[in-house]
C-alpha cells in the first residue's frame, strides 16, 4: 500500500503532470513527437543532400545556403501572411505551418524521382517549406498559453524541449543509417510525412476557434513589435537571444566539414554528434520544469556563458572522445534556454502574447540562418575549427556583457529581505505566477 501511494504521488506531484494529463495537450503531444523525430532526421539529411548536389569547390557555401533556406524565409512570412494569420488560434497557426512544410518537403523527393532536382530547386523548396515556420513556433507557445495557467507555462515549454531532445538522440543516427542505405532525399521524404501527421493531429485534436475580428487583426500586425520595443526587459532578452543563436549558426557549416575533411568520417559520425547534443538536451529538458520557482533572468544569462565555455573543445584539435562529451554537455546547458526565455515572455505579456511571440520569432528566426550563412565565408577563410573557436569565445563575451548590463541597470533592494519599490512594480500581479525576482528584472 505505501509503495503504491508513493508511486501515485510522484507523477501527480511533478510539474509536468498538468501538461501531459491535459485532455487536449495529451492528444497533440504524440503528433509533436513524430514531427520532432522527422526534424531530428533532417538535421543530417538537409546538409548531406546539399553536399551531394553542390558543385565541386562550393560545398561549404551551398551547405550554408541550404541550411539558411530551411529557416530564413520565415521572417518574411511573418509579415507577408500577417494579415491572414494574425488572430488565428495557436493550433490553427501550427496547422498551417505543418501543412506547408509537408507539401514543400514532399516535392523534393518528387523532383528527384523525375530527375529534376538541382541545388537551386532544392534550396527553393527548402525556402518555401519555411515560410510559416515562425507562425508555427508562435502557435505552439500560444497554444500552451491558451490551454494552461501561467504557473504551468515553463513546464509545458520544457515538455516541448524534452520531445526535441529525445528526437535529436534518435533522429540523427537513424538518418545516418537511412542516408547510407537509401540516400538523404528519402530521409527528407520521411520528414515530410511526419509534418503531414502533425497537421492532421492539430486538425483532429484541437477544436476549431473562430477568427478574431478583422479590426483587431489589423491592429495586431505591429503591436507585437511595439510591445517589445517599449519593454526594456523584452528588448534585452530579444537582443540576447538573437546574438546567442547567431553565434551558434556557423556550427551547421563547420561541423559537417570537420567530419568529412578533418576526420574523414561519414554521415553516421555527424549523426553521433547530434545524438550527443540531444542526449544532453534531454537531461537538461527534464530538469527545466523544476526551475519555475527560480529567478529566470540569471539562469538565462548563465546558459549563454556556460554554453560558450563547453563549445571551446570543438574549436580545438581535440579527439572525438573529448569533443563528443563536450557537445553533450553543451546540449545539457542549451536545453532550458528556449523554455526560460519563452516563460519570460509569457510572464511579461498577457493579452498580447501571440503578437509578441510572432514578433519575437520574426527576429530570432533570422539569427541561426544568418549565422549559418556567415559560417560559409568564415570556414572558407579561416577554417572550420577556428570558426567554432571564434564563435565560442564570442558567445562567452556576449553572456558576460549581458550580465554586466543587467547588474548595472539593477536597483539595489531596500533591504536584503525585501525588494525595492521599483522592482516590486516590475513583478506581475497574476496570482498564478510564482514569485520570481528574475522573471522581469531589467
Amino acid at each position: 500500500m505505501p509503495p503504491d501511494t508513493m508511486t501515485s504521488r510522484f507523477p501527480r506531484s511533478s510539474p509536468y503532470w498538468p501538461v501531459v494529463s491535459h485532455p487536449l495537450l495529451r492528444r497533440v503531444l504524440p503528433g509533436l513527437a513524430v514531427s520532432a523525430l522527422g526534424d531530428g532526421m533532417s538535421l543530417v539529411a538537409v546538409t548531406w543532400l546539399a553536399l551531394q548536389l553542390a558543385p565541386p569547390g562550393q560545398r561549404g557555401t551551398w551547405t550554408a545556403i541550404a541550411v539558411a533556406a530551411y529557416t530564413l524565409p520565415s521572417a518574411a512570412g511573418t509579415m507577408i501572411f500577417g494579415r491572414h494569420l494574425a488572430g488565428r488560434s495557436g493550433a490553427q497557426l501550427a496547422t498551417w505551418d505543418a501543412t506547408l512544410r509537408a507539401t514543400a518537403l514532399a516535392a523534393i523527393p518528387a523532383a528527384h524521382l523525375i530527375g529534376a532536382l538541382s541545388i537551386g530547386l532544392y534550396v527553393a523548396l527548402l525556402a518555401a517549406s519555411s515560410l510559416l515556420r515562425s507562425w508555427g513556433s508562435a502557435g505552439r507557445f500560444t497554444l500552451i498559453a491558451e490551454l494552461l495557467p501561467q504557473r504551468h507555462h515553463l513546464p509545458a515549454n520544457a515538455v516541448l524541449g524534452i520531445i526535441g531532445g529525445a528526437a535529436t538522440i534518435i533522429g540523427p543516427p537513424l538518418a545516418g543509417i537511412l542516408t547510407s542505405w537509401a540516400g538523404p532525399v528519402w530521409v527528407i521524404a520521411i520528414d515530410a510525412a511526419t509534418f503531414a501527421a502533425l497537421a492532421l493531429t492539430y486538425r483532429l485534436a484541437v477544436p476549431a476557434v473562430k477568427k478574431t475580428d478583422p479590426t483587431e487583426i489589423a491592429a495586431s500586425r505591429t503591436s507585437g513589435f511595439r510591445i517589445i520595443r517599449h519593454n526594456r526587459s523584452l528588448l534585452g532578452l530579444l537582443a540576447l537571444t538573437f546574438g546567442f543563436f547567431l553565434l551558434f549558426g556557423p556550427f551547421y557549416v563547420a561541423m559537417p566539414i570537420i567530419v568529412t575533411e578533418d576526420l574523414h568520417a561519414s554521415a553516421t559520425t555527424l549523426g553521433l554528434y547530434y545524438t550527443a547534443f540531444g542526449a544532453g538536451s534531454l537531461l537538461g529538458g527534464l530538469a527545466t520544469g523544476y526551475l519555475h520557482r527560480r529567478p529566470l533572468w540569471p539562469i538565462t544569462i548563465g546558459i549563454v556563458v556556460g554554453f560558450g565555455v563547453v563549445m571551446l573543445p570543438l574549436g580545438l584539435d581535440t579527439p572525438i572522445g573529448l569533443s563528443l562529451p563536450a557537445f553533450a554537455l553543451a546540449g545539457l546547458i542549451w536545453a532550458p534556454y528556449t523554455s526560460t526565455s519563452m516563460a519570460l515572455f509569457q510572464r511579461t505579456t498577457t493579452a498580447n502574447l501571440p503578437q509578441a511571440l510572432a514578433a519575437n520569432s520574426a527576429v530570432t528566426v533570422l539569427a541561426v540562418p544568418l549565422g549559418t550563412m556567415l559560417g560559409g565565408p568564415l570556414t572558407t577563410g579561416i577554417g572550420a575549427r577556428p570558426t567554432l573557436l571564434l564563435c565560442a569565445a564570442a558567445t562567452i563575451t556576449l553572456g558576460v556583457v549581458a550580465a554586466g548590463l543587467t547588474l548595472l541597470s539593477r536597483k539595489p533592494p531596500a533591504t536584503d529581505d525585501a525588494p525595492s519599490a521599483s522592482r516590486a512594480k516590475e513583478r506581475l500581479p497574476d496570482p498564478d505566477v510564482p514569485t520570481d525576482s528574475g522573471a522581469v528584472r531589467r
